[in-house]
Order: structure tokens, then C-alpha cells, then sequence
């Protein structure tokens, strides 16, 4: 029959693990068949870490060679033992010599009676060590199977009813706390946690000794429990909610109920927490903030917090005097993509398009799904409304491309309305119906676009989406032309070069200039087509007036900054179309801006490097204007440094001009590039110019722009080179 239970005396016997059928926990053996031993020594070790691991004194598991097998946090650190692996350490090397003997007779005393034995007697806490013994008492009692001995060393002078009720206080503590209990030092080190603490963080005990408070928490934690524990210290008693983090990463939301501790002489010795896991009940409340503030569907803000964000916006904007801009989307035809594909798809398109509205506005901006097919958009901080329609063209061209809902293909569009505030309305209410009616117009115009709610501003963007519209028709049925200002060599008087510039014969407004319609242009993206077409035509002007004149003859082509930035793809096919015209390279020359060079855009750097492997020439237009330095020249690999209009002007007028022109043309040459100067409009600018060492030069006092026939005649009338 085994033995009762021998542990601490004043532990009852509910705490010891029984000998019943194992848990469905329970360890298994490799074919699945429980190991009664081995469930017998992990509930050893379960009952051991829960009782007296925390125990304050040292407690010792011994086997019957003597060797310690267990030990708790208090044992080890009196010994200088590891706790979770103390090695093949045996207790009597402790024992002072001259008590060996007696704690023999005491270990055979302990594994022949039922009851717990005591001794008193002398401990080293070094093997061996020179140092006089400890006093000490010790008591001893066998587990029921005979197997291991258990050893409580506590001091000499300590009572047997005092070790009773410290025990008995730990484990109450350590069994019945249902939250966790968290002690820290006056230096905020942890002192003492409960196996409860350490469970919810998912960490040993022993790992988190020593360690500080906020060690387990973010930054933001650990601010909040610093000012919580100042306040409790004042008498100020304060309850928070904190985010912990646990061993894996995860977060721990807990309410801490932190308390001072206090020395007789009133200082500050520590603090002892309370720490309750609310994390369950906090991801329930974040649930249901998400879902009355987002919509199910697409993940968007929903029509409350929407209105929340227009009402705080609108706010900002009054106070700091700036523009807002409401944009109010609807998708066209989209009950038919439901009645055709089921809701399940048709759900799976409004994701689709929250993700297309999403990518085309800033992340600063708000998009929100008011219900069904409603979109709204918040601009903050307009400033333009070149920004707006950038944004409008973007999503009506984004929405209206086809959606891919698993295999099938949908195609709707949108129709959208825009108010602005507070042009429009102040009223948040207000401008969000305006936006609705304005959005109402754009459906009545045929859908696919959009329409402003001030009748002013929808003149003006009608008269942007007329002249887009017909851009696109001239185009298509060459009403566009190029003209040529010659561009003369101030050295040999002859017209060396030109300038091609673009020309819009309108059929109602006539000739216009690009000052009249590359914004659209630019704004529309029609740019890009432009640029190839103005390109092509003067790749095939080039030759001809090469193959005419029997000379290199180059044409320079403005190039907007917008045209830097778009695909490499677009322009693969210039290479290819310069070969079979068979020019030489830099028979075609790049004027750029110099905000070019200024643009750190990666697409910038690599149409600069594709149009030099094409065998391009670069020229940099307006220099002297703007703030492009020198060294941007050599960085790029510039041919050709055109001096702005504003510099050429003044020539004449004074020293100062001249000498700011000299320097630019004598640095420019130095680096390798030739000089053009623009604005040439009197016969002094032009001998300054040439005097200076200049090497080009074009204005209205050798020609305007001309249409190439007339070029021509002027090329086939000079001199030949």
C-alpha cells in the first residue's frame, strides 16, 4: 500500500496530484498508448513548479543517490545552481564535514518513517568552500513511492509554524489568484510574478525575474504605467487598460490595478500590480467598432465614419483657410452585373473598384462606401483644380476599364459629381448633397464622367473635356502641323539647325499655339501620342532636308516633363524607326526644361540614358531661368545649352548682362557643349553674342517659325556648307 503524501507540513492533500485516470492531455507513447510514469513525473513537476516554486525557502528534490534533481527559484540562487538543469550535483557536498555524518543518519530516518523528519546542522553554500557553516535547519520527507527525497532548508532560528504559514500564504496565492500578480522593485525590475502572469504572457518564471516592467510592453505602455504609478504614488488611484506583448509576438490587452509599496519610513520600495486579461473582451469591442464604423464588404469606411471624417475635415479646412473637394461616385450599370453574375460576384467588382478608387487618390485622402454602388472621395488640401481633374480623369478611366470577377468579364463605369468646399457649401450635409446632385448631372450627361456642382466650373471642365475631345480628333485627321525657326551659326551666318514647334490648325479657332492647349494635353495624357507624332514628323523632315542639301542638318523637339515620366515601352519603337530612315545620330535633338534635371523620378534618369542609347542629342532649353546648376550639364550628358530669352534681352543695355552671358557661354564650352541663344532680336545682340563666342543663335531677327516648305526655300537658297 504507498505511503500518504509527505510534503510541507500545513499543504492539505486536495493539492496533490491524484493517481486517477490520465487527462486527454496526457503525455502518449510513440504508438499512441498513454505512459502512466511518464504522466506521473510531469504532474511531479506541475505540482512542484505550482507549490513551491516561489516558495521563500529553499526546497530540494532528491533522488535516492543523494543527487538534486529539482530545486525552486530561492534554492538555486542560494547554491549558485541553474534551476532548470542543475547537473549531477550531490546535496552532501554542501554539508559541512563535520556534519556529514549526522545528515546520513538523518536521510535513512527520513526513508524509513512516514512522518517528515527534522536536523539541524551546518551547510556550505560552495562545495568545499573555506568559509564557516551556515546554520541551518533542515526537514525531510520521502514521496509516496520511496523514490525521492524532499528537503525544505530554512534558517536555523525559523519556526516550523512560521514556514507553515508561509507556505500556506504562496499557495494560496499561487493557486487561487484568478488574475496575474506582478511585483516590481523601486528600479521597476520585476520581483515576483505568479505562474498565472507568466502563463498569460507566455513566458517561465524564472525568465521574467529581474526583468523590467515595460520590458513586456510598446512604448506607448510603457508611458501610461510610468505616469500611473507616479499618480498611485500620490494617492491618486487610477485604473488603465495596457497592451502587452507576448513571448510570440502577439498582443496581451490587460487592466493593470497597480499599488505602492511602501517601506515603515515611507519610502518608496516598489509597486504590486493586479493584472487582469481583457483581451478577449477587447478584440469583441474592436469588432464591434469595425463593424459599425467600416463596411463588410469592401473594408472602406462606411457612411458614419465617413461623415465623421467630412465633419472633421471641413473643420481643419475653416480653420486653417484651405479647399476641400468632395467627390460623390456612382457605378454605372452596375444591377446588371449583379442580375447577370450573382451577388457574390458582384460584391467581389465593388471590392475590385474600392481597391482602383483606393490607388488613384492619396493615402491622406478618404474613400468610403456610402451603400449599394456609392463611392465618395475626400480631397483635402486642394489647391488647384488641375490636381482635381487629374483625380476625376484617373477614376473614370480606371473604372471604366473591364473587371476580371473569376473568369468572367465585367464592364461598367462611373459617373461622378463633385462639390467644393466652401465654394459649394460649409455645411457638411449640404456639400455632400450637392456632390450627390452634381454626380445626378454627370448620369444625365450620358454617364462616364463627371460633373461639378457650380455651373461655372462645369463650363470650364466641359470646355477641358471639348478640347481633350477634339485634341483626340485632330489627331486622328492631322489638323496638327509643325513650323521650324532656323537656328543660325553665329560663326558661318548660315542656318545650321531648327526648331520644330507644334501648331493646332483648329477648324472654327484657327492657328493655335501650344500655349493654348498642351495643358490639356498634359492633363489628358494625350501628350504622350502628341510627342510620338511631332517625332515622327521630324524624323521624316530631317532627311528630307539632309537628302536636299547633302549635309548633316539637325531638328530639335520640345519634350514636356510629363513625358519623362511615362513607360519605357512607349518610345521602343524610336530606335528601330530612326534606323530605316537611315539619320545619323543627333540628327534628332531633346529639349527639355530644366526642371527635367531637377525631377529625382527613377522613370527621369532612365528616358535621359534610353533617348542617349538611341543616339539623341540632349539640349537644355531656358537655361538661366530656373535653377539647374552646371554640374547638372556634365551629370546628364548634355550636347546643347540654350541661354533663356530673358539673359539675351538685356544685351546691350549694360556690362552687367554681357558678363553674365560671357560666363555661362565660356563654362558651357568648357564642359564640352555648344551654346544657343534665344530671343535674338537685334543685330547688337547678335554681335555681342558672337563676340562672346556663341555658337548658335535664333529669334525674330533672323526668322520666325516657319512652315517647312518655306524653310526649305530659305535651306535651298543659302550657301551650301
Amino acid at each position: 500500500m504507498d505511503k500518504p503524501p509527505h510534503a510541507v507540513p500545513g499543504l492539505d492533500s486536495s493539492a496533490r496530484p491524484d493517481d486517477g485516470a490520465p487527462r486527454p492531455d496526457a503525455p502518449l507513447l510513440d504508438d499512441g498508448v498513454f505512459s502512466p510514469a511518464r504522466v506521473r513525473v510531469e504532474r511531479e513537476q506541475a505540482y512542484f513548479n505550482d507549490l513551491y516554486l516561489l516558495a521563500p525557502v529553499a526546497y530540494f528534490v532528491l533522488g535516492l543517490d543523494g543527487v538534486i534533481l529539482q530545486l525552486n527559484l530561492v534554492a538555486a540562487e542560494l547554491f549558485g545552481l541553474a534551476r532548470g538543469c542543475p547537473g549531477h550535483v550531490l546535496f552532501r557536498s554542501y554539508v559541512h564535514e563535520a556534519f556529514r555524518h549526522d545528515y546520513a543518519q538523518f536521510v535513512q530516518r527520513v526513508l524509513n518513517s512516514d512522518e517528515p523528519e527534522r536536523i539541524q546542522l551546518q551547510v556550505r553554500l560552495r562545495p568545499d568552500a573555506p568559509e564557516p557553516g551556515l546554520p541551518v535547519s533542515l526537514l525531510g520527507s520521502a514521496d509516496p513511492g520511496g523514490q525521492t527525497l524532499r528537503l525544505v532548508l530554512e534558517q536555523a532560528e525559523g519556526k516550523l509554524a512560521a514556514l507553515e504559514r508561509s507556505e500556506e500564504r504562496f499557495r494560496r496565492i499561487v493557486h487561487s489568484a484568478e488574475e496575474g500578480i506582478w511585483e516590481i522593485d523601486a528600479q521597476a525590475l520585476t520581483s515576483f510574478v505568479n505562474p498565472k502572469m507568466a502563463h498569460m504572457l507566455g513566458c517561465q518564471i524564472e525568465d521574467m525575474l529581474g526583468q523590467p516592467l515595460v520590458a513586456f510592453m510598446d512604448d506607448e505602455g510603457r508611458a501610461i504605467l510610468e505616469r500611473n504609478i507616479a499618480r498611485r504614488q500620490d494617492g491618486i488611484a487610477e485604473r488603465h487598460e495596457f497592451k502587452f506583448l507576448r513571448r510570440d509576438g502577439s498582443a496581451l490587452w490587460a487592466t493593470l490595478a497597480t499599488n505602492p509599496i511602501f517601506d515603515s519610513g515611507g519610502g518608496y520600495l516598489g509597486a504590486l500590480a493586479l493584472v487582469s486579461d481583457i483581451t478577449a473582451h477587447r478584440e469583441a469591442s474592436e469588432r464591434i467598432w469595425q463593424q459599425a464604423n467600416f463596411d463588410q464588404v469592401t473594408g472602406l469606411p462606411n457612411r458614419h465614419m465617413f461623415l465623421d471624417r467630412l465633419h472633421n475635415e471641413a473643420r481643419r479646412a475653416k480653420r486653417e483657410g484651405a479647399c476641400l473637394a468632395l467627390l460623390f461616385i456612382d457605378l454605372d450599370h452596375f444591377k446588371q452585373v449583379n442580375d447577370r453574375f450573382g451577388h457574390e460576384k458582384g460584391d467581389q467588382l465593388l471590392r475590385l473598384a474600392a481597391r482602383r478608387i483606393s490607388e488613384r487618390v492619396r493615402s491622406t485622402d478618404t474613400v468610403a462606401r456610402l451603400g449599394g454602388d456609392e463611392f465618395t472621395v475626400l480631397l483635402a488640401g486642394v489647391g488647384q483644380l488641375g490636381g482635381i481633374e487629374r483625380v476625376l480623369q484617373g477614376l473614370i478611366a480606371a473604372l471604366a476599364a473591364p473587371f476580371m470577377l473569376d473568369g468572367d468579364s465585367a464592364q461598367v463605369s462611373a459617373s461622378v459629381g463633385v462639390a467644393l468646399y466652401p465654394a459649394d457649401a460649409e455645411e457638411t450635409e449640404t456639400l455632400l448633397r450637392h456632390a450627390d446632385q452634381a454626380m445626378y448631372a454627370a448620369k444625365n450627361a450620358g454617364r462616364n464622367c463627371y460633373s461639378y456642382f457650380t455651373p461655372a466650373l462645369q463650363q470650364a471642365a466641359e470646355l477641358r473635356r471639348n478640347t481633350a475631345r477634339d485634341m483626340r480628333l485632330a489627331l486622328a485627321q492631322e489638323q496638327f502641323e509643325l513650323h521650324y525657326q532656323p537656328i543660325v551659326s553665329l560663326q558661318g551666318g548660315g542656318i545650321a539647325r531648327a526648331e520644330a514647334l507644334l501648331r493646332w490648325r483648329h477648324p472654327q479657332r484657327g492657328l493655335l499655339a501650344p500655349a493654348e492647349f498642351m495643358a490639356f494635353a498634359e492633363a489628358n495624357g494625350l501628350i504622350i501620342d502628341i510627342g510620338d507624332w511631332v517625332f515622327r514628323q521630324a524624323v521624316r523632315q530631317a532627311r528630307q532636308w539632309q537628302a536636299a542639301s547633302g549635309a548633316a542638318f539637325q531638328i530639335s523637339i520640345n519634350k514636356s516633363a510629363v513625358e519623362f515620366r511615362c513607360d519605357a515601352a512607349l518610345y521602343q519603337d524610336w530606335t528601330a524607326h530612326l534606323a530605316r530612315e537611315g539619320l545619323a545620330p543627333g540628327a534628332i535633338v531633346i529639349d527639355m526644361a530644366e526642371g527635367v534635371l531637377l525631377d529625382e523620378a527613377r522613370q527621369v534618369g532612365e528616358r535621359l540614358r534610353q533617348f542617349r542609347a538611341m543616339g539623341l542629342a540632349l539640349a537644355l532649353d531656358d537655361f538661366g531661368s530656373g535653377q539647374a546648376s552646371l554640374g547638372c550639364l556634365k551629370k546628364f550628358d548634355i550636347d546643347f545649352l540654350k541661354i533663356d530669352r530673358s539673359l539675351v534681352r538685356e544685351l546691350g543695355q549694360g556690362d552687367a548682362e554681357l558678363a553674365l552671358c560671357e560666363a555661362i557661354i565660356a563654362l558651357a564650352q568648357r564642359l564640352g557643349l555648344k551654346v544657343v541663344a534665344e530671343g535674338v532680336e537685334t543685330a547688337v545682340q547678335r554681335d555681342l553674342l558672337r563676340a562672346a563666342g556663341c555658337d548658335y543663335a535664333q529669334g525674330y531677327f533672323f526668322s520666325d517659325a516657319l512652315p517647312a516648305p518655306q524653310l526649305g526655300a530659305m535651306l535651298a537658297a543659302q550657301p551650301a556648307a
